[in-house]
This record gives structure tokens, sequence and C-alpha cells, in this order.
């Protein structure tokens, strides 16, 4: 084998020895490189206790490079491939996991454990780093309500749209709401699974899944195969918010792990944005505690704001929310002093109006000049009198450029 066959050899064994995000193990390849680091680990030699143990434990389960043949052979059984650092494909901007703090202390391992991936499983056809130059990772409740699908589908259909790709993580609720709305604008979308990419979980979204390997992509830290543990969809999220220029949180009840892909963006300093829900709804009291304890993640209520927080500075600037114009908007103060004075029924004359509004007379008639001209006003013979004016309604504007949470 080649140099670089025995790095990738060496990486999906030390995969099967240690968990994803092991910092120390991320550590030593960086400081020996892939292949020795597996036969210092082999040695019985890591400098940390923990791991050693991690690694006498594992290896009862057989040789760990038998198993990351086995495993290669069946990711190009699979029309799968392995990337690593230094690929043409590897997605340099997960290497800043390297400097994550997360905010509070825990000794959750899997808080602490967030080192960068030592190698990514990807199926699909797209190339990895170029798909996600330009994405945003969309994120948030399983059990998702009416209002959180709608807005997550509008979501990813707007960025898609706009020439983005919208990553997740492949669950129910949320995450396929994002995935369909991408699929639906005919862009790529992005599934960052907690298993193998061969391992469709839930079992529910199976199509999807099959749908975005075609057209988009499947990426994991683990081997064909490989089992969705719950610990290893923590560990996943840490992917999620580095390879994305930002995470939009949509609903997130007060434990749910949504949260969590949150803290991680805010811990590697990417732009970290929450959709604001009812007050009155279960499924928004983690996204609203979040924007209440971390000053730094802003509020948006669409793709227009998604764009501006991750996009050019100064360029991609959201249009500011405006209401429909209206005939009274284009009014001076002059000419809104004389509209307020006249009386709610009947006849006035150009001289009471002008004592009323406390404008001279010449002044006035220019006024109601202007007024008559659009039509808030109508002249009567003996005077003027309030116009009778229905409101018009507001131009109907493609989904792309409407608010999702109109």
């Amino acid at each position: 084998m080649s140099s670089h066959d025995d790095d990738i050899l060496a990486r999906v064994a030390l995969i099967r020895l240690t968990e994803p995000g092991t910092r120390s193990v991320h550590d030593l390849v960086r400081q020996y490189g892939a292949v020795d680091t597996l036969d210092l680990l082999l040695a019985g030699d890591a400098p940390e206790r923990r791991l050693r143990k991690t690694v006498a434990t594992r290896l009862a389960a057989g040789d760990p490079r038998r198993a990351a043949c086995e495993a290669m052979e069946r990711t190009r059984r699979l029309g799968a491939r392995i990337v690593v650092p230094g690929d043409e494909e590897w997605p340099a901007q997960v290497e800043e996991l390297d400097r994550l703090t997360l905010s509070g202390s825990s000794d959750r391992r899997v808080d602490q454990e967030t080192a960068p991936p030592l190698c990514i499983w990807v199926r699909g056809g797209l190339p990895l780093h170029e798909t996600l130059e330009r994405s945003v990772a969309v994120v948030g409740a399983r059990a998702a309500s009416p209002y959180g699908v709608h807005v997550a589908g509008g979501l990813g259909y707007d960025l898609v749209e706009r020439d983005w790709t919208v990553v997740s993580g492949g669950a129910f609720g949320i995450d396929s709401a994002a995935h369909r709305g991408a699929l639906s604008a005919g862009g790529p979308t992005v599934a960052v699974l907690a298993c193998g990419v061969d391992r469709p979980y839930p079992v529910g979204n199976t199509a999807l899944f099959d749908r975005i390997a075609d057209t988009g992509l499947l990426i994991s830290e683990w081997p064909p195969e490989s089992e969705p543990l719950r610990p290893r969809f923590l560990i996943r999220n840490r992917v999620i918010a580095a390879v994305t220029r930002g995470t939009v949180l949509v609903e997130a009840a007060a434990r749910s792990g949504a949260t969590q892909t949150l803290r991680r963006a805010l811990g590697i300093g990417r732009p970290a944005m929450v959709v604001p829900g009812p007050v009155t709804s279960a499924m928004s009291v983690g996204a609203h505690e979040l924007l209440r304890e971390h000053p730094e993640a802003r509020l948006v209520t669409g793709s227009a704001h998604v764009i501006e927080e991750v996009g050019r500075i100064g360029l991609d600037l959201a249009p500011a929310a405006r209401a429909p114009q209206q005939p009274r908007d284009l009014l001076d103060d002059e000419a809104t002093l004389v509209l307020e004075s006249f009386p709610r029924r009947g006849l006035t004359g150009p001289d009471e109006l002008a004592v009323r509004a406390g404008v001279d007379i010449r002044t006035t008639l220019r006024k109601l000049s202007m007024l008559t001209e659009f039509g808030l006003v109508a002249r009567r013979d003996g005077g003027y009198q309030l116009a009778r004016l229905s409101t018009p309604a507001p131009p109907r504007r493609e989904m792309r450029d409407s608010n999702p949470l109109a």
C-alpha cells in the first residue's frame, strides 16, 4: 500500500480503538502521525490512563488493523470514500474545533472530547470541500410543531435558491424539513450522521437519505455498519457546527440536543442564529433561553437574515422590514396637519381648516390640492370632506422573498 493508504488505514483503526473527537488521540496524530500513533496505542504506551483502558477494552473485539481493512473494503463496495486531512476534498474548517471552548463547566466526555475528525466517510458524488464551502446548518427538535416544520422547510428552500448548501442531521422533525426544503429547490443538502453512511437512521427516513445521496452528500465519522449509539449524536453535532458558516436553531425544547449544536457553533466563534417561536410553546423554550444566555446569538426570521449573518460583510444585507406604503406616508408635516384637522364627518372649508391646523390659508390650499390628488380628501360643493378609502391588499411575493414566519 502507499503511504496515503497506510495513513487512511491507521486512522480507521484508531476510530475502532477510540471514539471520534478524542483530544489525546488527535494530539498524538498531529505530533507523530496516524501510523506511529496506532503503533503506540497497540503497544500499550498511551500517555493517559483513561486512553490506555479504552484501548485495552476495545482490543478485546479483535485486531483493529484487520477491522480497518474490512471497513475500507465495505466502503469501496458501497461506492463511498474516506476523506482525510491533506486530501483535496478535506474541509479544512473542521480544524477550528481545536479551539472549541464551551461556556460553563461540564464533566461530560462529549463536552471535553471535541477534537477535529481523524477522517470522514462520504457517500455521494459531490466534492466535499466545495459543497460545504457555502453552507448553513439548520437544526432543531425532532418532535417539531407544524410551525417549526414550515419555517425549516422554507429556510431550506430559500437558502438553496440563493446558492447555499443546507446541512443538518437527518433526524425527524426540523432536520428532515430542512433537507426536504433544499431538495425541493433542486439544490444540494448534506446529512451528517451519527452512524455509518450505509445505515439510515431513523429508518423511516430511508427514502430521504437515498435522495440526499443521489443529489447531495451523506457524511459520517464512523465506518459503515456502525450503530447510532446515543452519545454519538452529541459527538456528531460538533461537526455540523464546524463544517458550516453558521448554525440556525429553529425549534428546541429545554433539553434538546439541537441546542448543543448551537453552543458548539458559539464555542468556535461561528454565527449562531435562533428563530423565535411562540412563547407558549414548549418546543421553543430551549431556543429562547439560548437567546437570553448568549447576547452574541442573533434572532433571525428568514433566509435574508441568515445570509446577512454568514455572507459577505456589508454586501449580503437583509432588507429592512417595511409595511406596504400608504398615501399618508408621502405627506409632509403641513399636509398631515391639514388632514388631521378634518372633522370625521361633513364638509369644511379652507378657512376653518387653516385655523384648526395653524397653517396659513395659502399653504392650506396647496396642501388641499395634494390631499385631493392622493385621494385622501374629496372636493364637494361648499367645501371638502374626508374620502372613504379601502386599504389595498399588500402585493403577493414569491416564496423566496417572503418571511417564512408570516
